[in-house]
């Protein structure tokens, strides 16, 4: 795994023999703010070499390849996984998952459903890489950002919350509520009215920064 560089974006190896999808794909890595796809990669016999040479953040892989299964690849790659294919059966499913997959979603699938995953991915990577040494609290809230949680059995936070809250906490700076938005996948005045209780239960730190207009910028942080 790669520690994202400052300001850096997450690189992203699509994997897809389809030249059409495979573009297709990586057009919508490129959507996501933080994210860079690299050129795609339709030969899976190629992903290994690939990956070692490239050193991707992230894969996104299918499973039926002409070359080689796509399961089969996901055992020996060292990197971080998703899968994005036709591929609907159970055991295909529970195989790549048991593998170490991140996530499984069927094509064809809506383009805001992989931003979503996405972003899970960048609060999951900033969460790990936020101390060289982490605690338990830190491990599952890594775990519930990148795999959900069961909100029937949850007594934590509404699941929108949690979100906003672990987006300003895997920060490295200051959020503005429009960046905080674009992680958690809601509306600006979801996210704005979310933050603005948090800072008043004093659980995030609200900052005032002032432009060349005049008018104040609300930035939220940890305390």
């Amino acid at each position: 795994m790669n520690a994202q560089g400052a300001g850096g974006d997450f690189t992203v190896l699509v994997v897809d023999d389809d030249f059409y999808v495979a573009k297709l794909h990586a057009k919508h890595v490129d959507a996501v703010p933080g994210f860079t796809a690299l050129e795609p990669e339709p030969d899976g016999r190629r992903v290994l070499a690939r990956v070692q040479a490239e050193s991707p953040d992230l894969v996104l892989l299918d499973v039926h390849l002409p070359q080689v299964s796509g399961l089969d690849l996901l055992r020996t790659l060292d990197v971080d996984v998703m899968m994005l294919s036709a591929a609907a059966e159970a055991g295909a499913v529970r195989t790549a998952l048991r593998r170490g997959a991140l996530a499984y979603l069927l094509k064809p699938f809506d383009p805001a459903a992989l931003g979503a995953k996405l972003r899970s991915y960048a609060r999951y990577r900033r969460i790990l890489e936020s101390a060289s040494a982490l605690d338990q609290s830190t491990i599952e809230r890594a775990q519930r950002v990148m795999f959900g949680e069961d909100e029937a059995v949850s007594a934590g936070p509404a699941p929108t919350e949690a979100s906003v809250l672990e987006a300003v906490a895997a920060s490295p700076g200051e959020l503005t509520g429009v960046e905080v938005a674009e992680s958690v996948g809601v509306s600006r005045a979801t996210a704005q009215r979310y933050l603005s209780a948090l800072a008043r239960d004093g659980r995030i730190r609200l900052e005032l920064r002032y432009g060349q207009r005049g008018r104040p910028e609300h930035r939220y942080t940890m305390p």
